[in-house]
């Protein structure tokens, strides 16, 4: 072949070359628009089935408006890092949303612009956390076509809160594509509602917990004689149940057989319901306990009114007469004893609860028991007894014993369940007799109500179900978690009513309404991984390292009270008082040594710290090794082994 004829097969080859590159590009960008891999380890960029439910779910149209300060946070990289996950998240969802049903707007609110006056507007909220204290934004707020507003106010960056991104951008849609509020249904055997106070002989106000679910629910007082729930209801609130009566218990294990979701608070027993004196201290008098003992035992779960789980770690102080007293019936709990891998519980830090029992899923039970909140491993069960009368608390303390396990005080309860009821509704030869004396003494129109209540009789017979494959239930074994002296401080000034929380314990329940409120779907999102990945093999290295080095630490600690008492000996052996501030040999000697005892272990602490930034300076030299030299290593020899192919193709005869 001629040098003129290689030169143009090199350029022909050169041009098909380039076509098909820009063939391949438009094919791409034609048949492969919307295509992704998501090659994370955790699917951070997947989404959840339940999050694609709530996006199909979408009828009318929504807008999304994604705020984040973008000139300001310049000189704050983790944050910016976060903003570029949330954008690339909702991003995510736009796309799998139907075609037109979402639309996301990123806006980047200047100081003193229409933008930041649209933020405000829509309830975003700033944080002066730029480097000169400038406003930051960094929120999402949603809309619908009926002019119905939601938002998230500000991204905390914050591990445990960013598990649930998803969930919480899920909730904002759902609500945004629902706007109807979710009726709560409050049944309650307890004045939470308010009620008239005997002590003052006035009106009591509703529990702030009660107007704080007011405000974004709709909250529907159910009678305690109740023969049905109504079928708008979303979540059933029951509040220390007490005296229900077999027709209540039908409708509520039937609510629940109906795949409804309920939130309940029972009581070994409730303190606040017995009054308490000044000091804080009950004044005891008969407990006041509640239960759903026979729609529970069908359930699988287990719920002793007899005993009140006690912790010596989270136990709480109150006022006493002359000084607090640590009360290990009132429990402080802190975020260790929360799950954090669920959204009722995750990102609180302080939840408290006064004379709490405890759940356990009973033998053979089908349903799965999730716990929420647990005691510490520092705790133990204590009769109820024990704490009618009660003038100190530190008494317990006496015979308290740990058990070492941890007693689920309040649990998700979710899976099949079998109904309480496997007859059908409650009825019997009472109820028959009261009907025939009914019969016998009642007027034609009597006649006809009769006939009415029986047929409606016969309509809940027929409607009855045995059994739920999908319950999803709360079980909170403490109905002081609720009352205001436990976490919240209520004064009026000027005729309004301010309040002050000092714990979540409203958090905790508002998270419970409304995530049993969302849709199926959406409770079933739990928490996911972060897109912050350590370093795990250098934190195995320092946690390594600091053990050694808080055992030398301790070691050297043992050593000089061993060398203190010594030296103590020595001086009481002298038995000269004269002469006490005169060392004796002895004793000198046995400075010196500890002196050079201690130079050798200060040599041995900074030797384990030297080792620790040698291991670690190790393997990121091997990092760097492999990042930087392995792919052009791998690179050489596969053109390596192109070239020798060729020639051993163009060898062959």
């Amino acid at each position: 072949m001629s040098t003129a004829n290689r030169n143009k097969l090199g350029a022909t080859t050169l041009v098909l070359v380039v076509l098909a590159f820009v063939v391949a590009v438009v094919a791409t960008n034609v048949w492969l628009r919307g295509v992704r891999i998501d090659l994370t380890e955790n699917n951070l960029y997947t989404l959840g089935e339940g999050t694609q439910a709530v996006l199909d779910g979408i009828e009318e149209p929504i807008n999304l408006y994604f705020f984040f300060s973008n000139e300001a946070t310049e000189q704050l990289p983790s944050l910016r890092a976060y903003a570029t996950r949330v954008r690339e998240m909702l991003e995510e969802i736009e796309d799998n949303a139907p075609s037109g049903k979402l639309v996301l707007n990123v806006v980047d609110p200047l100081p003193f612009s229409e933008e930041e006056d649209r933020a405000e507007q829509l309830g975003l909220q700033a944080a002066n956390i730029g480097p000169a204290g400038e406003a930051v934004y960094f929120g999402l707020a949603g809309t619908n076509s009926v002019g119905a507003t939601d938002r998230i106010p500000f991204f905390q960056p914050d591990p445990r809160k960013e598990a649930f991104l998803e969930y919480d951008i899920a909730r904002l849609i759902y609500n945004l594509a629902n706007p109807d509020k979710t009726v709560v249904g409050l049944l309650t055997s307890a004045p939470i509602g308010g009620g008239f106070d005997p002590a003052t002989q006035q009106p009591s106000q509703p529990w702030v917990i009660v107007d704080q679910a007011k405000q974004v629910l709709e909250v529907r007082t159910l009678p305690t004689s109740a023969v049905a729930i109504d079928s708008d209801v979303d979540v059933l609130w029951i509040v220390h149940p007490q005296g229900l009566d077999e027709s209540t218990l039908y409708a509520i294990d039937q609510f629940v057989m109906r795949g409804g979701r309920a939130l309940v608070f029972v009581d070994p027993q409730a303190e606040i319901l017995a009054g308490a004196n000044p000091s804080g201290l009950p004044f005891g008098g008969a407990p006041s306990s509640s239960t759903l003992d026979r729609l529970f035992e069908a359930w699988g779960v287990k719920f002793d009114t007899s005993n009140v789980v006690t912790d010596n770690r989270y136990a709480l102080s109150i006022g006493g007469r002359f000084q607090p007293m640590r009360h290990i019936g009132l429990l402080g709990l802190d975020g260790q004893a929360m799950s954090q891998d669920d959204p009722i519980t995750s990102g609180l830090n302080s939840v408290n609860v006064g004379l709490a029992g405890h759940f356990e899923l009973a033998e053979g039970a089908m349903a799965k028991l999730t716990p929420l909140i647990t005691s510490s491993v520092e705790s133990a069960l204590m009769s109820s007894d024990r704490f009618q009368f009660l003038p100190d608390p530190e008494e317990l303390l006496s015979s308290f014993t740990p058990t070492g396990k941890e007693y689920v005080i309040a649990a998700r309860l979710e899976g099949p369940l079998t109904s309480a009821f496997p007859d059908g509704p409650p009825g019997g030869d009472d109820k028959a007799d009261e009907e025939s004396e009914a019969e016998d003494s009642a007027d034609d129109a009597a006649e006809d109500e009769e006939g009415q209540e029986q047929s409606v009789d016969a309509a809940l017979e027929n409607a009855h179900l045995a059994s739920t494959e999908n319950a999803n239930l709360v079980l909170v074994g403490d109905v002081d978690i609720l009352s205001d002296r436990l976490w919240v401080q209520a004064q009026n000034f000027l005729g309004q009513r301010l309040l002050t929380a000092f714990a979540n314990n409203g958090d905790f329940v508002t998270n419970a309404l409304d995530n049993l409120s969302g849709s199926a779907a959406l409770i079933g999102l739990r928490s996911r991984a972060t897109y912050t990945r350590p370093f795990t093999t250098v934190e195995e290295l320092r946690r390594r390292a600091d053990l050694e080095f808080r055992a030398t630490e301790q070691r050297l600690e043992a050593e000089l009270t061993q060398t203190e008492q010594r030296l103590s000996e020595l001086q009481a052996a002298r038995g000269d008082a004269g002469n006490s501030l005169l060392m004796t040999p002895e004793q000198q000697a046995e400075i010196q040594r500890f002196l050079d005892e201690q130079v050798r272990i200060r040599q041995e602490l900074r030797a384990v710290r030297r080792n620790l930034d040698a291991d670690i300076d190790r393997l990121g030299n091997w990092l760097k090794a492999i990042n930087i030299a392995l792919v052009p290593i791998l690179l050489t020899i596969a053109a390596l082994g192109v070239v020798v192919v060729r020639r051993r193709r163009k060898a062959r005869p």
